[in-house]
């Protein structure tokens, strides 16, 4: 890929993505796939005005390695160093820009039961720290292309040539290969702006989702609750941030323990470097009761136990079967494209923002109107050309919100 290309790439990362103030920190979290590029976000974020740029790298295989050999004790253990760093940065708050790249496959007979244990230890840590890091600082998750990665997705091509062609694609549905990528995303931004003003206007209390497929799903809503898309913005600054590149959805958090029915998937969803395949769920009372998958299976057990709020479901999003990634016909193997490219539901943690003026609320409170809680957010992919949802008010009216996979409005 060229230069050029990249660098127009990382300045949209840096400055319409996370949006790096002046005199703010920022860290990156990055795989070791691509140095060059994350050397460019680097300088891309000094020239936005910050004041230290700190990168973390990650390595599946030492992840692997870690989980193998250490006990579950000291894999789950939070170090006294950890937990300041992570304080440090509930004050300092950051911008934190997370580039992934990783192989779809990389974890692949990992001891999941093992790791997942020792993630629950760590969270018990972590949770009232990143509690108060909500909606207080920018991030943004963007794409570079991995090795492994490239191949999974085009196995026909050379590895130099497969990485060549994911590059485009990423760019391409990022909106990154025009003249003016942040252009691009100032018109994107207020195209989904005014999708969610009209779903807000409509003050639904229901979802309700049905396909050939078997899909037969009913979501109740909040009654605080109001669909996002596209940019956010910090209460405390007023910056604005996007926190997903690409980002086609529009979404809400739907209230917890409100979910009756069965839905099935349509893309395979990666897991913690596992592809789980053709599965469905089934609700009741709210919550995930049943599971079946053609493939890793046990991994899809094991996430809806992680907590009490891993079997209930955290969001609804909205993405119209004709969206830049589904007309690709390209299957990334990556949640970050594959959910931009359908309909999607979330399983675990809600967004307190999705509450009506959530600024004025404690997360505590937020959670009371019923914002699910959990120490995961997983998204799997349910959309398709057959997808049908309609929406229903407190009066029982129905609106149709998505016909033949696509916007009905």
């Amino acid at each position: 890929m060229k230069k050029t290309a990249m660098k127009k790439y990382a300045a949209l990362i840096v400055r319409k993505g996370a949006n790096v103030q002046k005199k703010q920190p920022v860290v990156i979290v990055a795989e070791l796939d691509n140095p060059e590029f994350i050397r460019m976000v680097v300088e891309e974020a000094y020239r936005a005005g910050a004041s230290e740029v700190e990168v973390e790298w990650v390595y599946q295989p030492l992840t692997k390695i870690h989980t193998r050999w250490q006990s579950q004790k000291v894999l789950g253990t939070v170090k006294d160093w950890e937990e300041m760093k992570l304080k440090y940065r509930a004050n300092t708050l950051p911008a934190v820009i997370r580039i992934i790249s990783e192989d779809p496959d990389g974890l692949a007979g990992i001891n999941q039961q093992k790791r997942a244990k020792a993630m629950q230890s760590k969270y018990i840590v972590t949770k009232p720290i990143t509690d108060t890091m909500e909606n207080k600082y920018q991030w943004c998750i963007a794409a570079i292309p991995g090795p492994a990665w490239a191949k999974k997705v085009f196995p026909e091509l050379s590895t130099s040539r497969a990485i060549e062609k994911l590059w485009e694609a990423i760019l391409h549905t990022s909106r990154a290969d025009g003249d003016d990528p942040i252009a691009a995303w100032d018109e994107h931004n207020a195209e989904l702006a005014a999708r969610c003003k009209f779903l807000n206007s409509l003050k639904l209390t229901e979802l309700h989702y049905k396909a050939p497929n078997g899909t037969d799903l009913k979501v109740g809503l909040i009654p605080e609750g109001m669909f996002l898309g596209g940019r956010d913005m910090v209460p405390d600054t007023g910056v604005y941030y996007n926190p997903n590149i690409p980002s086609e959805e529009i979404f809400t958090s739907p209230m917890a323990g409100k979910a009756e029915g069965i839905v099935y998937s349509t893309k395979p969803f990666s897991y913690r470097g596992q592809l789980i395949e053709d599965f469905s769920i089934k609700f009741e009372n709210g919550r995930a009761t049943e599971v079946h998958a053609e493939k890793n299976e046990e991994a899809l057990r094991t996430m809806i136990s992680m907590d009490e709020g891993a079997a209930m479901l955290g969001e609804c999003a909205l993405v119209p079967h004709k969206s830049p990634i589904s007309e690709l016909g390209i299957m990334f193997y990556n949640t970050l494209f594959d959910e931009n490219a359908a309909c999607h539901l979330a399983l675990g943690m809600g967004f307190s923002n999705c509450i009506r003026d959530y600024e004025k609320y404690t997360l505590e409170e937020c959670r009371s109107m019923g914002i699910n809680d959990s120490m995961i957010h997983e998204d799997f992919m349910i959309g398709y050309e057959g997808l049908e949802i309609e929406g229903i008010d407190a009066n029982g009216k129905v609106t149709k919100i998505i016909s033949g996979g696509n916007w009905a409005f």
